[in-house]
């Protein structure tokens, strides 16, 4: 079959969300010191009440919620406290709580999280894994946001197509420059990229949208009538042939003609797809009038065809007259952040199509979703979301749920500060390795002055011998 896996893509860059954070706490020390030590790495509002903090969502719309379940007039209970969560979640879907919770009150807080919290943390509160969470948190938030901004209906340059990450924008404006022409495209990738969504695409931005999109898998009709699939058949032309039949080509007259895994097409029939592409007529099986065609031919492969040439198993010139244009589709592996994304599209599809309600993942699903290579690519992350949709047993997503294994919580992000450090230190370390730790020509290729190098040789204890 075909690659049909939904995925979404514009080449307009979004503005960078602000980091704003909400404190929903009665106790004006914690306020306090809330305030203090979450005011570095986001902005803070503090609201004491229900009203107060609503007020603050409407004018402000946080992102992030850290909410004490224990407010007045339920100071010792939850009831306040998950009703304001309801009423965020009611108004602001998108907003990431999480919520507080001493040992005795550890039901509420798991509660909360059945209700749509992203997480919850005990008290005392440790502000440093307070911090990890509420990083984690915004991370997931910024996909989530990008996700939204990219499949929004003002979008339809590439419509249906999910992804954030730079290797898939880069691909779609591609898409997006070639889609007007004319020209023969191919579209190389493995099984389950969503080769076939991108042919849609180009089509669907073509002067031929009114015309039809017809496709044929070339690799899941029998050698013996592909022909006829391809062509079409007279009346009489075998038998069975009881009635003219037009083929493929003919069907996608004005439109876009779709050959999908076309690295499987025989020698025999490449011959005659070649005779057709230079001339654009062609003779339907047991006839002899030519009939031309107008139409634009994109195909796909997950198959090396450039290695098939050299064995002999594709024609080289038939291949230069699909290749006019070729673009790759990257494996999900290689697509930073994707995957988050398109799981939690698929989960929200999912969850609404088998009426389960809100659902989310827990911690350790989301590491084992960012972790695994996915050989079967989006196809294959599709198939486990939804099995883990009717598998589930509540609405928290496990990596159980999910059919991978569980690697623990420790590892799924990684914050900006600990991005920013790695970036830094292999750039420096490319820098000296490209002109033999000679500090003065490094410090000039990074842009820095060398007592800045040094400095940063010093913090990151990176080990260069001076020249």
């Amino acid at each position: 079959m075909g690659d049909t896996m939904g995925e979404t893509a514009t080449a307009i860059p979004a503005e960078a969300p602000t980091r704003d954070l909400l404190v929903v706490e009665d106790d004006a020390g914690l306020q306090s010191q809330m305030r203090w030590a979450m005011s570095n790495d986001f902005v803070v509002h503090v609201a004491g009440d229900r009203s107060e903090a609503l007020n603050i969502m409407e004018r402000h719309r946080p992102s992030l919620v850290v909410l004490d379940l224990g407010l007045p007039p339920d100071p010792d209970g939850a009831t306040e406290g998950l009703g304001i969560l309801d009423s965020i979640l009611a108004e602001y879907p998108g907003t990431k709580i999480v919520v507080a919770s001493g040992n005795e009150d550890r039901n509420n807080a798991i509660k909360a999280v059945s209700f749509g919290a992203y997480d919850f943390f005990g008290k005392p509160v440790d502000i440093d894994q307070l911090r990890l969470i509420l990083e984690r948190a915004w991370q997931l938030h910024v996909l989530e946001e990008e996700n939204r901004r990219l499949t929004c209906p003002s979008s339809k340059a590439l419509d249906g197509i999910i992804a954030a990450s730079s290797v898939m924008l880069d691909v779609c404006r591609v898409v997006e420059r070639v889609a007007p022409t004319d020209v023969s495209l191919l579209i190389m990738g493995e099984s389950g990229t969503g080769k076939e969504m991108f042919a849609r695409a180009v089509h669907n931005c073509s002067g031929r949208v009114r015309g039809p999109f017809v496709a044929v898998n070339c690799a899941a009709i029998p050698e013996n009538l592909l022909e006829s699939e391809l062509f079409g058949y007279e009346r009489g032309a075998f038998t069975g042939a009881v009635r003219q039949t037009k083929g493929k080509v003919e069907q996608a007259k004005n439109g876009t003609l779709f050959l999908d895994e076309i690295g499987d097409m025989p020698m025999a029939l490449q011959a005659k797809l070649l005779r057709f592409l230079q001339n654009r007529t062609f003779q339907r099986l047991g006839g002899r009038e030519d009939i031309t065609v107008d139409l634009r031919i994109v195909s796909a492969t997950n198959r090396n065809l450039a290695g098939m040439i050299a064995q002999g198993g594709f024609r080289e010139d038939l291949f230069f007259r699909l290749n006019e244009v070729c673009i790759t589709v990257p494996p999900l592996r290689e697509r930073e952040g994707d995957a988050l994304v398109l799981a939690h599209t698929f989960l929200h599809r999912f969850a609404e199509s088998y009426r389960k309600g809100r659902m989310d993942f827990s911690q350790g699903a989301l590491v084992a979703l960012s972790n695994y290579a996915w050989p079967g690519n989006v196809r294959e992350l599709e198939n486990r979301i939804k099995r883990a949709v009717v598998l589930a047993q509540d609405n928290r997503i496990t990596p159980a749920d999910l059919g991978l294994a569980d690697s623990g919580e420790n590892d799924a992000f990684v914050t900006l500060r600990q991005a920013r450090r790695k970036a830094e230190v292999d750039a420096i370390q490319k820098a000296l390795a490209s002109c033999h730790n000679n500090l003065s020509r490094a410090a000039k290729i990074l842009g820095v002055s060398r007592p800045t190098l040094y400095s940063l040789l010093a913090a990151y204890d990176i080990r260069a011998a001076a020249k």
